[in-house]
């Protein structure tokens, strides 16, 4: 009988490839493919795969967001998750490993190291007493996250999940880019509406009062989630309230002088 395995990665690229590498084995059949939270799960619940193999930062609904899906009574089948991702510090890790993935693998990874532990997920679950403990796999997984840098997009993706913007929405990006020119030249954040907006809207093709507006809409679907708490939590103080919403400068400045303090 096949192993079945469901792939759930907003990268099409990476899907198909990875796609492409198990079709090389019999023993391994990938019944499907999602590119974003919402349609993984619609999926896992139609197809019923032996594995997912999950990314964390997905547009409509992230991995967080699937796995939490997964753990409610009304599947038929609960498959087992390998989280995969790059935000792979030792908080994501061990929420992955928490919400009940069974591993996660740090992006960029080899295919042959997927394979060998579907392999030997397959033979623990064959007999009675694992041949390593569960606890044993997991902290094999969270090696890499101590011992890999961690990078400036890495980083600035971690805040994003933490205050609640999603990465489907054109303000992830452009924000993403305005925090990366603000580490990169400090001074520009004095110079928001001549230099920053206008940089970021001829990178991205676009106008700057789109990219404006963009900006915009992301803090406030942060602040309309009402994580304010992980924000402060963030910086350590209570830098906001629920009724106070950063302007664009202040939040991007915020950020970008976290960064900077943590040496990126």
């Amino acid at each position: 009988m096949r192993t079945t395995i469901l792939i759930a990665d907003d990268n099409t690229a990476f899907q198909t490839s990875l796609k492409e590498y198990f079709s090389q084995f019999s023993e391994f059949e990938v019944v499907g493919t999602a590119s974003d939270g919402l349609e993984a799960t619609s999926l896992i619940e139609k197809l019923c795969p032996d594995f997912v193999l999950l990314d964390i930062v997905m547009p409509e609904l992230d991995g967080f967001g699937v796995l939490s899906a997964l753990s409610l009574d009304h599947l038929e089948k609960k498959p087992a998750v390998i989280m995969m991702s790059q935000l792979s510090a030792d908080g994501f890790v061990s929420k992955a490993l928490r919400m009940g993935a069974s591993y996660f693998l740090a992006k960029p990874f080899s295919f042959n190291t997927m394979k060998r532990f579907l392999e030997d997920y397959g033979k623990e679950d064959q007999t009675s007493a694992p041949q390593q403990p569960q606890f044993q796999r997991n902290t094999m997984a969270m090696a890499p996250a101590r011992t890999r840098v961690i990078s400036l997009d890495e980083k600035i993706a971690s805040i994003f999940i933490s205050v609640g913007i999603p990465a489907h929405i054109k303000g992830y990006q452009f924000l993403r880019e305005a925090i990366k020119l603000a580490v990169a030249s400090p001074d520009i954040i004095n110079s928001i509406t001549k230099r920053l907006y206008p940089s970021i809207a001829e990178h991205f093709d676009t106008s700057p009062s789109k990219v404006e507006r963009a900006i915009r809409h992301a803090i406030e679907v942060a602040w309309n989630r009402g994580k304010i708490e992980n924000i402060n939590n963030i910086f350590g103080i209570k830098v906001y309230s629920a009724n106070e919403k950063p302007t664009n400068g202040e939040f991007i400045a915020l950020v970008a002088d976290k960064m900077l303090l943590e040496g990126a």
